[in-house]
């Protein structure tokens, strides 16, 4: 069994922002060479997220927004994680959602849904941060 480790870093200008990393992820697993087996992204910041989900401007708007009812960034006082920070809202979203995605390798391809696409969500940006692709398999 062989074994593929590469790291993505981001930094985004906005707080908060939905970024499509399909491309990339399927560069690491050509680079990986591997046929069949699995391969596992996540966010390694506890204010980011890896998800899967389509690729449609209105269905980033309508999570965004939803996002934000469920965890407002504002008033910043509503939260007793923000002492000296202003990221609690972030965490939540984070949680809710997810930290990574694990993905089935057949053919040397990631074996996808018809419209799934692997996004990198980013609730406190502005700082440098990463996701960790990890491919195993033969």
């Amino acid at each position: 069994m062989k074994s593929f480790r590469e790291e993505l870093w981001f930094e985004l200008p906005a707080r908060r922002e939905f970024v499509n990393i399909t491309g990339q992820i399927e560069g690491c697993l050509q680079k990986s060479g591997i046929q069949e087996g699995l391969l596992l992204c996540n966010a390694m910041h506890i204010t980011a997220s890896v998800f899967i989900n389509d690729d449609e401007q209105g269905l980033h708007e309508d999570l965004e927004r939803w996002l934000e009812k469920l965890a407002p960034e504002k008033p910043h006082s509503q939260y007793r994680h923000n002492v000296g920070e202003d990221n609690a809202d972030a965490h939540l979203k984070r949680t809710i959602m997810g930290r990574e995605v694990v993905v089935a390798v057949t053919g040397g391809r990631l074996d996808l849904g018809p419209w799934e696409q692997i996004f990198y969500g980013e609730f406190d940006g502005k700082r440098r941060k990463r996701v960790l692709v990890k491919i195993v398999g033969e």
